[in-house]
């Protein structure tokens, strides 16, 4: 049934995902685009795993909405739509960069090269490592940068990164293999060659997510702790998900108050650190004694 569970998100990951790709989206604001992928995910028969990234840039990831947020998408962004669809708590996690701007397409071409080569080799006892340096190498090879501080990562129920992390480029020392009846993503990113390689956080804070349940000592708090339990588990949240529940400058206070507490962990936003442009490509497989299924090819 977990096989099962992963299929079906995969199914509907790589389904969205298409048709994200496909669309023009310039004209568009960053909630519009947010709210239609979500929405076309419960449509199909899915839930949001967490909520839907569209980085613009030089921005790698992590920014997703605001309320009626009212960014839009230029005739020469790079926007990195990245995914992810739940059955059950089972994670299908994929991404793709669209290009409004011809002199980044290689940028777009090379990560989808570089996941390409690297979903070849992640088969039962693959090393992390090796396939870190295939990307690396794929990457370099096109005379662009890999981010090196960020990575692929396996899934478990209900927990996107769950402790092993799939690197983007050569690692020195300890690898592991890939396990039987695990998930894992891969995520190559790639900035040019005068980028920095290095992402660093910026002051935005919109994605959330409920690490503790521990009570707070207050009573509107623990409420909304048990709400997000309820609704979400431990996968991510945003503001604009609880806004029809909640007054948005109350849910603000108190999001706040439970970070101060650390109920709540806040995850900024990823910058390149040259503010160079940056471009990302993503599968889910899962890996079997037998096989290993792409999900979201």
């Amino acid at each position: 049934m977990i096989l099962e569970n992963y299929i079906v998100a995969g199914q509907i990951a790589s389904t969205v995902r298409e048709n994200a790709r496909k669309k023009n989206h310039i004209g568009r604001t960053l909630f519009e685009i947010c709210e239609s992928i979500e929405n076309e995910i419960a449509l199909l028969g899915g839930n949001p795993a967490f909520p839907v990234n569209v980085s613009l840039n030089e921005i790698a990831a992590h920014y997703t909405a605001e309320p009626q947020d009212q960014i839009k998408v230029k005739d020469n962004d790079v926007l990195k739509i990245d995914l992810g669809v739940h059955i059950d708590g089972y994670i299908a996690d994929t991404a793709v960069t669209v290009s409004y701007n011809s002199k980044y397409n290689p940028l777009v071409d090379v990560a989808e090269l570089s996941l390409s080569e690297a979903i070849k080799i992640a088969k039962i006892n693959a090393k992390s490592n090796e396939i870190g340096k295939i990307i690396e190498n794929t990457i370099t090879s096109n005379g662009l940068k890999p981010i090196q501080n960020l990575s692929g990562h396996s899934l478990d129920r209900y927990v996107i990164h769950a402790g092993k992390s799939v690197p983007n480029i050569k690692t020195l020392g300890s690898s592991f293999s890939l396990v039987d009846n695990q998930a894992y993503a891969i995520e190559p990113f790639v900035t040019t060659k005068d980028g920095l390689g290095i992402v660093y956080e910026g002051k935005t804070k919109n994605i959330f997510s409920l690490i503790s349940r521990k009570p707070s000592k207050d009573k509107g708090s623990d409420a909304l702790m048990n709400y997000l339990w309820e609704r979400y588990k431990t996968l991510p949240f945003a503001i604009r998900w609880l806004i029809k529940d909640y007054d948005e400058s109350e849910i603000r206070d108190m999001i706040d108050y439970l970070i101060r507490k650390k109920n709540i962990r806040a995850y900024p936003i990823l910058v390149e650190g040259n503010n160079k442009i940056v471009s990302q490509a993503e599968h889910t497989f899962f890996i079997t004694a037998d096989s290993s299924y792409i999900l979201t090819k």
